[in-house]
């Protein structure tokens, strides 16, 4: 945690505030000023939402939480441009992003300087919605659901942000600078006595160890009654071992297995993609930004489940999804369904895993297009594809010796139907917390606390 970058110049927010409307994307970390280059967004293996949320803001937490200590040691050098100016109180006042207003900079060649500004979407706030809280800034799209017809710009400043639309909206009275300071601070203290401790360093044999006779018992059991011609007892411990590989296939998405970011993928496609037929990559660059803006109606895509599910009254506005770059419609099928769905919920939950499907290809057909260097290399596109044509190969070849359609369709329920505990408990931990925006002031630490569900332990 004591790292120290070499620096000259000292820049005032203003300056950054005028850089970014340039199309510059400045990140502060530890007071240093970091340049963060449009070629490293798309190769950045975290995706470039996971930065672009933090222009013109203090991420020393967000970093520090998602990097390892010899990452940063090697990438902050090439990025820094020199210190920020704080305020009287030795506080950095945070700028808004331009993604939460529903600007996107689009250079005009592949990673160059030249480009624009594209409105993606537009902000509403307490102007616009008297229910929101003051720091609450939610995106709407540009077209009216009800035409599909894109609203003319009537002001100057909509073909670009300003200097006035960076500076965030007033906060909430709960939040208060000083104090979301001082809860970094204590979060950074923790983080180093944690660190100190030697308790983020991973015991393989205690830790993984059973995690691993777990997994190949419930294969063999799977293996055993599939041999009998027990298909549906067979598919029952094969959708165990989906619901508990997903455990180990969050760690290493995290880098908490090896904590090294390579292997930990390669692990992570052998686990997600081969064994689950899902992707890892897909699975982190998602659950990245679900961490970063846990519960935000507009970023979080973790929360985002039109026409089946709305958490929040916010959703009944077609919000536009800064994840998904879509509209969320509240048509007349989300109003239908929206009806019943505390009725329908563990019906749909339990059909969760083919979503993961849609969500999983979606991903990978969109990265098929990236360039060379794209979100940690192409290899990692590449291992991903062929991992899953191999998971379809062997779950096929289940399905082709069953032979009989009625079996296979409850063999493919039951597999698949068995892990929905996994869904419900994950969305369960979020569902039932807050989803306002506390604005860019908030720390890192109060808002993992504020939007996830409270797990009371023990004192001893």
């Amino acid at each position: 945690m004591g790292m120290a970058y070499e620096n000259t110049a000292v820049w005032t927010r203003r300056e950054i505030a005028e850089r970014i409307l340039q199309g510059e994307n400045l990140v502060i970390y530890r007071g240093q000023l970091l340049k963060i280059p449009h070629s490293w967004l798309q190769a950045h293996p975290g995706g470039s939402l996971a930065i672009l949320h933090f222009v013109g803001r203090d991420a020393t937490d967000e970093i520090d939480a998602f990097h390892v200590e010899e990452t940063m040691a090697a990438k902050v050098k090439n990025y820094l441009v020199g210190k920020v100016e704080l305020s009287a109180r030795g506080l950095w006042e945070p700028l808004t992003p331009p993604v939460a207003l529903g600007w996107v900079w689009k250079s005009h060649k592949s990673g160059g300087k030249e480009g624009e500004w594209v409105r993606e979407a537009k902000a509403r706030t307490q102007a616009e919605d008297e229910q929101l809280l003051s720091s609450e800034i939610l995106l709407v799209g540009n077209k009216d659901p009800a035409r599909g017809l894109s609203e003319k710009r009537t002001k100057k400043e909509s073909l670009a942000p300003t200097l006035e639309s960076l500076q965030p909206p007033p906060p909430p009275t709960v939040i208060s600078l000083q104090e979301q300071t001082d809860h970094s601070r204590a979060f950074q203290e923790l983080h180093q006595q944690i660190i100190d401790a030697g308790l983020y360093e991973t015991p393989y044999l205690s830790g993984y160890g059973p995690e691993i006779v777990r997994y190949l018992t419930g294969y063999a059991l799977s293996a055993v009654a599939f041999y009998y011609g027990w298909y549906m007892t067979s598919a029952f411990f094969l959708g165990l071992v989906w619901h508990q590989l997903t455990f180990t296939a969050h760690d290493l998405g995290h880098m908490g297995v090896t904590h090294d970011w390579a292997l930990d993928r390669l692990i992570g496609i052998f686990v997600a993609d081969f064994c689950g037929g899902l992707s890892i990559g897909w699975w982190v660059d998602n659950h990245n930004i679900h961490h970063l803006v846990p519960n935000h109606p507009t970023h979080d895509p973790d929360i985002q489940h039109l026409p089946f599910f709305a958490i929040s009254k916010s959703f009944l506005n077609n919000l536009y999804s800064s994840y998904y770059r879509r509209i969320m419609l509240f048509d007349a099928f989300a109003t239908f369904v929206l009806r019943f769905q505390h009725q329908l919920y563990y019906i749909i939950m339990s059909f969760a895993r083919f979503n993961l499907y849609a969500n999983s290809y979606g991903f990978l057909y969109k990265r098929a297009f990236d360039g060379k260097r794209a979100r940690g290399g192409k290899w990692t596109f590449y291992l991903e594809v062929i991992a899953i044509a191999m998971f379809w190969m062997w779950y096929g070849a289940l399905l082709v010796h069953i032979g009989d359609w009625k079996r296979i369709l409850g063999f493919v329920l039951i597999s698949h139907m068995v892990p929905s505990p996994l869904h419900v408990q994950i969305v369960l931990s979020h569902f039932a917390r807050s989803t306002q925006d506390l604005g860019p002031s908030e720390s890192f630490v109060h808002r993992q606390l504020r939007t996830t569900t409270d797990v009371i332990c023990p004192d001893s």
